[in-house]
Formats: C-alpha cells, sequence, structure tokens
C-alpha cells in the first residue's frame, strides 16, 4: 500500500496547506517562491482570517516541513485529528470565504433623498429602526448616511445654541448635516462580492467605521443592496466560527 494511502490525516492536512499556500500567493499577488511563514506574516496584515489564526499557520508550516521528507513528498508523521481539522477550516475560510450579502448584512435598506427635512429623516429612523440610513441626491449618489446618533447630537446642540426645535426639524435639509463620503471615517462602498473577513477587516483597521454599504460595482452612484454595520460584528465573527 502506498505511503499516501496510509496517512490519510497527512494527505489532508498537505491538501488543506497546500490550497491555502496558493490562495492566499494568488489573492495578493505575491512571489509563488515566498516561503509559507513569510507569506502568513505578510498575509496577516491584510487578512482578517490570517491574522486570527497567524500563530497555528505558522506552526503548520513547520509541522508540514515536519512531516514531509521534502526531496520525494515522503510522508514520516501522521498529525493529529484536530489539527487537520483545524487546518481544513481555515482552508475553507481562505479558499471559499462566505460574502458579507449572503450571511450577516442587511438587504432591506431604506435610503433618504438628501433634500428631507430632518423631522422626515427622524421619523424614518424611529420608524424603521435602523440607525444608519443612506443618504442619495436626485441623481442617486451618495453623499452620505443619516447616523441617529448623530442626529441627535446635533439636535442637542442646536437647542443649546439657542435654536428653536421647528426650525430644525422643519428647514434643516439631511444634506447639511453629512460630512462627504469621501472625506469621513465613518462609512465607506464595497462590492456586492466582498467577504465576511473582508468586511471584518475594515472594521479592524477603522474603529470610528459605523457602516459598509454593498453596492453592485462598488461604486457610490450606485442605489445599496445590503448594509452591514458595527452591531454585526459579533454575528460576523460567530459565521466565520462556525462555517
Amino acid at each position: 500500500m502506498k505511503n499516501r494511502e496510509i496517512f490519510q490525516n497527512s494527505k489532508r492536512f498537505i491538501d488543506a496547506y497546500n490550497n491555502i499556500d496558493y490562495a492566499l500567493k494568488k489573492r495578493y499577488n505575491l512571489n509563488r517562491s515566498m516561503g509559507f511563514s513569510d507569506l502568513i506574516r505578510k498575509a496577516a496584515s491584510l487578512n482578517y482570517t490570517v491574522r486570527k489564526y497567524e500563530d497555528d499557520l505558522v506552526d503548520y508550516g513547520r509541522l508540514r516541513n515536519a512531516i514531509i521528507h521534502n526531496s520525494d513528498d515522503f510522508v514520516i508523521a501522521e498529525p493529529h485529528d484536530s489539527v487537520v481539522e483545524n487546518i481544513e477550516h481555515i482552508e475553507k475560510l481562505l479558499v471559499t470565504p462566505p460574502r458579507a450579502i449572503d450571511t450577516v448584512a442587511t438587504k432591506d435598506v431604506r435610503i433618504i433623498q438628501a433634500d428631507k427635512c430632518m423631522r422626515e429623516v427622524i421619523t424614518t429612523i424611529a420608524e424603521t429602526g435602523f440607525n444608519n440610513i443612506p443618504v442619495y441626491n436626485k441623481q442617486n449618489e451618495l453623499v452620505g448616511v443619516a447616523n441617529g446618533q448623530k442626529i441627535l447630537a446635533s439636535f442637542g446642540q442646536f437647542l443649546l445654541s439657542g435654536g428653536k426645535s421647528d426650525v430644525f426639524l422643519d428647514h434643516v435639509q439631511i444634506a447639511d448635516m453629512l460630512t462627504s463620503l469621501e472625506k469621513s471615517n465613518y462609512y465607506c462602498v464595497k462590492k456586492v462580492d466582498c467577504t465576511v473577513e473582508e468586511a471584518l477587516d475594515e472594521f479592524n483597521k477603522n474603529h470610528k467605521l459605523l457602516a459598509i454599504l454593498f453596492t453592485k460595482k462598488g461604486g457610490t452612484n450606485e442605489l445599496p443592496v445590503a448594509i452591514m454595520t458595527g452591531s454585526n460584528i459579533v454575528e460576523a465573527q460567530r459565521i466565520l466560527e462556525d462555517y
């Protein structure tokens, strides 16, 4: 019986290892000759999943070298079942990752026109229960996101400065309240194929980020098909754990 037929755990481990190696180098256009440990250290700065399992993956690189005789791929050791199951889980996350819009993002997205007064905006937030609502102008261009907490803070400051509530509610437009999306750290736009891992990476890189809008091509001149907010982070992490 051939060596690979005897050591089934080794075969599963090596297959998963090779798939991870290939997928990361292809995704980030890295040199094919790069060693596995260097690859993991590099990818950890770019990928939420790799960063989370960085130490495990580095250890698996050493384990691969320990169980394989490099000259002829002859198996000389057998990894434990739990090790194989873990590397296969990581492989699945990296090779066929779940998309955010298929799992954690909300597809029921309400939008608001930029010329709407604050009374209409606040009423919409109350009716829908959505704390972050994309705002579009008449050209269907995204100009920002109406955030309930920021609106409340602005309303309070307006009243403290001597302003009348009716003036704020009926004469201030939501467009007057928004920071340009390009200048804002609170929101970003991603393509519909954005993965859960990539979405979590956005929140990890920018702790001010409140919401990610998903559009067909990732442009600000498209209506959103889904939205993910900071309240979805724990659920997204659980999805990756259970995937």
